[in-house]
């Protein structure tokens, strides 16, 4: 590791001292031998050359701006993760590649613009009956995602009023049964390091049902520590980093950071929800030894390959 180097935690201006589970990463590494910079990603002052490596951490209003925001990334010279990596994981169709390659993900019915799709052709391709999310294919988390049910024609009718205005501003918008088991079990969020499977955290459904109004309604997240995955979900989120790492034509590196969400499928067996190589909260805090796994990937990349 060269002598005092210097690493940016990328984040956006409304966290400008990073998000809480980042800012606790730059003491440990400031005790490591790093000088560490909260760098705000468009912030035109900022000289992201006079850095050994630039961590994309808490850039949360890139969907809004993704192509400026791409731009940048292929402007900084020593990105993780790269620039490519991002370009294809600020577009969920990437989960379209992945199950091409055999991951189980979440079933989708993909809603294209080019499909020139009116309300009935709307009300035909949403289920008949029970819950169901919509979601742009390009968002931050879940922002934009609404949960609403097939059962309440209000509700119904608000979905497709929804779709339309996506669909109309050019988005492509994601069709998904609601899995019910989520509500029970939750969701089980995989954090890989270098490409191995570091630690894991539960997280409890965050929409809310729709006999709260559906659309676009969040309950706080709340996150458990120390879980232990299955074998089953294990090898879930091996075969999605395998899977992304060839969609992306083997890179001289695995990923420096990744987080792999799964949910219970239709038949219980685990499928990936999201597979986050952009900016994940990687909740260090929440796992036994999680600071020291993160930033010793780190310190790890600041070495030539």
């Amino acid at each position: 590791m060269p002598s005092k180097a210097r690493v940016a935690l990328v984040t956006c201006r409304a966290f400008p001292a990073l998000d809480s589970y980042d800012a606790v990463l730059a003491p440990r590494l400031e005790a490591m031998g790093v000088a560490v910079d909260a760098a705000v990603w468009d912030d035109p002052t900022v000289d992201w050359d006079a850095y050994d490596l630039a961590v994309v951490r808490s850039t949360w209003d890139y969907a809004a701006r993704r192509d400026e925001f791409l731009a940048w990334a292929e402007s900084v010279p020593r990105l993780a993760n790269a620039a490519s990596t991002l370009r294809w994981n600020t577009d969920k169709h990437y989960l379209q590649d992945l199950g091409r390659r055999g991951v189980a993900v979440v079933p989708t019915t993909w809603l294209e613009p080019a499909q020139g799709l009116d309300a009935r052709g709307l009300h035909t391709r949403m289920p008949a009956l029970g819950d169901f999310v919509l979601k742009p294919a390009v968002a931050a988390g879940s922002i934009g995602a609404g949960r609403y049910s097939a059962n309440d024609s209000q509700l119904r009718g608000r979905a497709i009023a929804y779709a339309l205005r996506l669909l109309g501003q050019g988005a492509t918008v994601m069709l998904q049964r609601y899995l019910p088991a989520v509500d029970t079990l939750g969701e089980t969020s995989m954090v890989f390091l270098d490409g191995r499977f570091a630690y894991a955290v539960r997280k409890q459904a965050m929409l809310t049902g729709p006999e709260h109004g559906g659309d676009r309604r969040y309950q706080p997240e709340r996150l458990e520590g120390g879980y232990s995955p299955t074998a089953a979900e294990l090898n879930v989120g091996a075969a999605a980093i395998d899977a992304a790492m060839d969609a992306l034509g083997q890179p001289l590196r695995p990923f420096l950071y990744a987080r792999a969400d799964l949910v219970p499928g239709p038949d219980g067996a685990p499928v990936l929800l999201e597979l986050e190589l952009t900016e994940p909260s990687l909740f260090p805090e929440l796992a036994a030894g999680g600071i020291e796994l993160v930033c010793r990937a780190i310190v790890g990349r600041l070495s030539p390959v």
